[in-house]
This record gives structure tokens, sequence and C-alpha cells, in this order.
């Protein structure tokens, strides 16, 4: 078996699961436009879609479709590339992707190889590809417009535009470094660039403060749903993912381990977490079940616990995020209450209290994701070397040498660099591209 190597054309099938109204499949590299010539009958006008009778190499009929060419470098790979538009059956695409893989040179893309290339050959960068990444799999608005400002670029035009300041201060200070004798150099730089450099300094810490907020679009806002047993926790649950998730009795225990179910709300992807009752007990299926449920509370975003008596309520020592003290079946228990005893009383069976604890979620969503523009890192990643460039900066803004000061300023530079793929990346390359479908 022949080895995979780079200079090789690539195939596959990059629409959705079959059968299916149109399957397309998507070839790139430089035999791809001899697709044409072999099994279409010919060569096609570039960009233009043509209806074409596609057969293998000994004549036989394989099906009818649409064949569009994009010549290099305009691709989304940067190589030649050609997109067969057939009939989305299983038998009709797997004939022809036999046929493709019989040509010398020929064979199947592995996973995020299209995308891996189009980065290769600079059409988008680190960025811009974890957002089409993203983009493939959102499910919400929110997700959906998080991934495109970094798909389409906007991000990392912001972050090159960082870049060139950077740039341009360590080539003041290396004049001022290496000319210091001359004439047109100024004598200092330290009035203008350094003044510039705060200014980026701040700019960086403010676009980290909404890393937070891209995180909990990207990842989903974590609600863990706690209390003691009997406390209505996976009733709710059930409730707010209008579903039957979990297993509901009055038998106490019954909830064993962390249950989780993903909802949509105000555009945000919501994770909703039903956790084991809390309480002392001799059974280790359900102490198992209790050590879970403490742990996963202190990853989430909110806690809310449950009770059914004013007494009952379980706060957990020094949350992580934010906690809501839940009334529950006050539809039996209303007048045990002092109104002040919990945030929100509700009752699963007659519904109240349940939209004012939906309305309590969303006021806690991040409001920098209100505004129409959502520039936030998204990955913990890009904020990790979002805060070395800060560091870094800060750094060379204190000290008064001037060789340190380039220095801390290239590795300011080249934390930001590495976010966008440009500097020192290629440990990670496997593990994003691994992300994507077969055929992006």
């Amino acid at each position: 078996m022949r080895m995979a190597a780079a200079s090789d054309t690539i195939y596959s099938l990059s629409s959705g699961g079959l059968p299916s109204g149109v399957a397309v499949i998507r070839i790139s590299g430089s035999l791809a436009l001899s697709v044409c010539a072999s099994l279409c009958g010919g060569p096609v006008i570039p960009r233009l879609a043509t209806l074409r009778t596609i057969r293998s190499r000994n004549g036989e009929l394989l099906d009818q479709g649409l064949v569009l060419s994009f010549p290099a470098p305009a691709s989304f790979t940067g190589e030649d590339c050609v997109e067969l538009q057939i009939h989305g059956g299983r038998a009709v695409v797997g004939r022809v992707l036999d046929e493709l893989g019989d040509i010398p040179f020929f064979r199947h893309a592995e996973a995020g190889e299209f995308s891996r290339r189009a980065l290769a050959n600079g059409k988008l960068d680190l960025l811009e590809i974890e957002g089409l990444a993203d983009l493939l799999s959102a499910e919400t608005d929110m997700q959906r417009r998080l991934a495109s400002e970094h798909a389409r670029g906007d991000v990392s035009q912001l972050y090159q535009s960082w870049a060139r300041r950077l740039t341009h201060a360590r080539a003041m200070i290396e004049a001022e470094l290496d000319f210091a004798d001359e004439d047109d150099v100024p004598g200092s730089v330290g009035a203008s660039i350094w003044r510039d450099m705060t200014h980026l300094k701040a700019e960086i810490e403010h676009h980290l403060d909404g890393a937070k907020a891209g995180a909990i679009i990207r990842d989903g806002y974590r609600v863990v749903i706690s209390g003691p047993p009997n406390a209505g926790k996976s009733s709710l649950l059930n409730a707010l993912a209008k579903q039957d998730i979990a297993i509901v009795t009055d038998i106490a225990g019954t909830t064993r381990d962390v249950l989780s179910v993903d909802i949509s709300l105000a555009g945000f992807a919501v994770k909703l977490f039903d956790t084991a009752g809390l309480r002392e007990t001799s059974d280790v299926v359900e102490q198992e079940g209790i050590r879970r449920a403490r742990r996963i509370q202190a990853d989430a975003d909110l806690i809310l616990c449950l009770s059914d008596t004013p007494d009952g309520f379980l706060i957990p020592d020094n949350p992580h995020g934010d906690v809501l003290k839940v009334a529950t079946k006050i539809d039996i228990s209303a007048g045990s209450w002092d109104r002040s005893g919990a945030h929100i009383f509700i009752s699963v069976e007659t519904q109240d209290g349940l939209q004012t604890l939906l309305e309590a979620l969303v006021e806690r969503f991040p409001k920098r994701a209100a505004g129409e523009v959502l520039a936030l890192p998204s990955r913990r990643r890009h904020a990790d070397h979002l805060r070395q460039c800060a560091t870094a900066l800060n750094s060379a803004i204190e000290t008064i040498d001037l060789d340190i000061q380039s220095e801390l300023l290239r590795q300011s530079s080249d934390a930001l660099g590495r976010i966008t793929g440009r500097v020192d990346v290629e440990d990670l390359l496997d593990v994003i591209f691994s992300e994507f479908c077969i055929g992006k």
C-alpha cells in the first residue's frame, strides 16, 4: 500500500450524510482538473456550474451532475479544486469515490486535510480555521455569531494590527540601539512608542475580559441542579428540557450519576446537570454519585440549590460560580415559606415560577455578548497566549534597558503569532484538525 504524500490529489464527500438529494464531492490537488477530462467529458469553464455526464475511465455511466472547477490559487485550499454535485444515493456516491480512488496519485482525504492545505497555502490562518470548525458545529445563534467573527478573519485582523504596532515599536528600539550616533535617528523612542504600548496593553487586557464570555458562548453555560434527595432536581431537569431525561420517583437516591442535557436559551447553549441527592449514605454507588455531584459543582457557572423545605438548602463552600436558592414544590408547601427564604419559588407540577427561573438564567449570561460584534477569545489557548502577550508587554513597559525591552516585545509578538499560527504551532495542528469532518 502506497504511503500518503502531501503532493497527492485528495478527494472526499464534503456534504452531509447519505442518502441525500445532492452530494458534493470535493477534489483538491495538482491533478484535480484532470478529473474533468477523464471522467466528465472534458474541461469546464472555471467557476461556472456545468451539467455533465460522469463516466468511469472504461466508459461506464456513473451519474449526471454539476461540475465546477476552481483553478489555483483562487480556491479554498489554494490548489486546483473540482467539485462534483451528484445525486446523493449511497451507491452513486460510493461508485464515484471508488473511481476516484483508482486514479494514480489520488487518495481519500484525511480529517481536516482540505483546511490544513488552506493553512499551508496561506488561504486561512489558524484562528480562521478554528472559527470554521466552530461554525460547522454551532448549535445556537450566539455560537454561530462568535464562530463567524473568527472564520471570516475579523479577530485575526485585530491581532495582526496589534502585531504591527509591536513590530513598529521593536524597529524603533533597534534603530536607537544600532544607530544612536546618527542625526536622523530620534534620541529617545519613549515618548511616542511607550505611550502607544501602554494603550495597546490596555486594549489587550480589555479584550481578555471577554474570554469568559467567549468560552461560555462556545462551550455552553453550565448549570448544576443540586440539593438533598427528593428536592425536585430531576423533575426540574425534565421540565426545563421539556422531555423525560431523568427518572423521577419518591424513592430517595434514585439519581446516582450526573445526567446532562443541552438546551438553547436566548441564543446561548445551556448545559443542565442533574446530580445525585446530597446526604450521608453507606451505599457505595450513591457515595460515588455524590462525589461526582460535588466535583461538577466546582466547575459550574451557576448552581441551582434546590430545597422543598426552608431549612434544607445545602450551599457549597466557596462555589466557583453563582448560586441561586430555589424553593420547590410550592404548590404543596407555600405556607411554610418566608418569601426571603429563597431567591426563586417554583412548582414543576403547576409550572409556577419556571419562567422566572429562566429569566434569572438569561440575566446571568455574559453582557459582553449583547453587542453586534463578538470579537472575543473563544478558546483557552487564545486566552493563554493573550495573557502571555500582555505580561511580556507590561514587563517591557516597566523596564528601562532597551535590549531587554526589545526582547520582551519580541516575546509579546510571538505570543500573538501563536494564536494565528504564524509562530511555533506545529504541535497544535494535529489536535485542531482532528476536530474536522473528513470532507473539510
